[in-house]
Formats: structure tokens, C-alpha cells, sequence
């Protein structure tokens, strides 16, 4: 899921990584609604707010906004410097290092987020980590399914999906449907999980407050097991093979 390169990406590899990803990412989207006020998962919205801000002369509500839009691109930045740097040193987990970037983020908001906000600090700083994980997440996705999937935001997704829509009325040939549908499923299946993951988030919120980041902190841990424990038995499974042949 998190290991395959571009060569040897399925539909089945991608729709496991949507799966996982975009449910994280709607939970951290609702958490961040209800417990900061603040969109988390993306900027386009901020930069709408930015522009009233700077037009209503508050200026410390612009820089806020400017802070939240630069942390989600530090966040893609260094998930693509990590990644970067353990693809050129080979390494078989070279972008498990993102995906544990975002799962300590999310653990350390999810442990001590009540806490700084108790104690009278800027909820702002919570606002700016969410955005820098969710910007670590998107550039992550981005870059192992080769811009095929974004787990972050929808507007995209919906503007594609419309698109693969419309094209079914007009494709014909076998080859293109089949190729069509799987990327509308694959997109649906984005849409769907991150609208789960926004219910199931609200709901928990509304029991755990930020600790609600906990359990998408899970969701992370098992995905990286998943992944980790897949990759074993298939190569348990070509070492049988291979004994056998011999």
C-alpha cells in the first residue's frame, strides 16, 4: 500500500490507501470543526477568509490565516524531503517516515491538545499542526499513487468525478469503460470514507473531545501494520515458491 512504485500500482493498492487515509482525514477534518472552529484538511477556504481579513484592515486574523495556509505546504514540503531522501538511500519504507511524522502529530494533539488550550495558548497552534499533518498526508498520497488519489479535500474529487460521469454516456470502447469505472469507484470510494470518517469523528467528539485523534492515530497504526505484515507474507510466499521450483 505504502510501498508499491508507479510501475506496480493497481486500482486494489490505491483504493486500500483511500480507504485508510481519507478516514483519518475526515476525522481530523470534523475534530478540527467543532474543537478549533478552523478547517483543517485544506486552504481554500483560508485563503477566501485571508482576503476579507486584509480587506477588513484585522490584521491579526490575516497573519493567522497565513500562518494556517503556509503549514499545510511546510507539511507537504517535509513529507517530500523525507520521502525523498529515504527513496535515494534505497529504502524499502522510504515513506513510512511521513506516515510517522502525521501519526505523532496527531497522537500529541490528541494527548495534550485540551491541555494547551486550558492553559490559555492560542488554539491557532493546534490549527497550524493539523494543517501541517494534513499537508504531510496529502503530499504522501500524492506522490505513492502518482496524483491518482487525495484523501484531503473533495472539491477536486467532485469536479473529476463529474467529469468520469459524463464521460460513461460517451465511451464505448471496453478498454475505456473498464479503465473509467475503476477510477470512478476509486473516487467514490475517497468520498465515502472521508464522509465516515467525518460522521464517526463527530460522534466521537462529542464523547472524547481531542482524544478523538487518538483513535484516528489508530487508524494510521493499523494501515502500517497492514502494510508491513502484507509485504511479509508475499515475500514468505515467493521464498515457498521458489523452494518449491527448486
Amino acid at each position: 500500500m505504502f510501498r508499491h512504485r508507479d510501475r506496480a500500482r493497481t486500482f486494489k493498492h490505491n483504493f486500500r490507501l483511500a480507504a485508510f487515509l481519507s478516514f483519518t482525514a475526515g476525522m481530523v477534518n470534523i475534530v478540527g470543526v467543532l474543537g478549533l472552529g478552523v478547517l483543517t484538511t485544506n486552504v481554500t477556504g483560508h485563503f477566501a477568509y485571508f482576503s476579507e481579513a486584509v480587506q477588513k484592515h484585522d490584521l491579526s486574523y490575516a497573519i493567522n490565516l497565513l500562518f494556517f495556509i503556509i503549514s499545510f505546504l511546510l507539511g507537504a514540503f517535509i513529507s517530500s524531503c523525507l520521502s525523498e531522501y529515504f527513496i535515494l538511500k534505497e529504502s524499502r519504507n522510504a515513506h513510512h517516515a511521513a506516515v510517522f511524522l502525521e501519526l505523532g502529530i496527531l497522537l500529541s494533539i490528541g494527548i495534550w491538545g485540551e491541555r494547551v488550550i486550558s492553559t490559555g495558548l492560542h488554539k491557532e497552534l493546534l490549527a497550524c499542526l493539523r494543517l501541517f499533518s494534513m499537508g504531510s498526508q496529502n503530499a504522501l498520497v500524492t506522490k505513492i499513487s502518482r496524483a491518482t488519489v487525495r484523501t484531503t479535500h473533495l472539491t477536486g474529487l467532485f469536479t473529476d468525478l463529474g467529469i468520469e460521469l459524463s464521460q460513461l454516456i460517451f465511451y464505448k470502447e471496453k478498454r475505456q469503460m473498464i479503465q473509467l469505472k475503476k477510477s470512478i469507484g476509486l473516487r467514490s470510494g475517497i468520498i465515502l470514507f472521508f464522509f465516515l470518517g467525518c460522521i464517526a469523528g463527530g460522534y466521537l467528539y462529542s464523547l472524547f473531545a481531542f482524544k478523538t485523534l487518538l483513535i484516528a492515530s489508530v487508524v494510521l497504526v493499523i494501515a502500517l501494520i497492514y502494510d508491513t505484515a502484507r509485504v511479509i507474507y508475499l515475500k514468505r510466499i515467493k521464498t515457498i515458491k521458489r523452494g518449491m521450483l527448486g
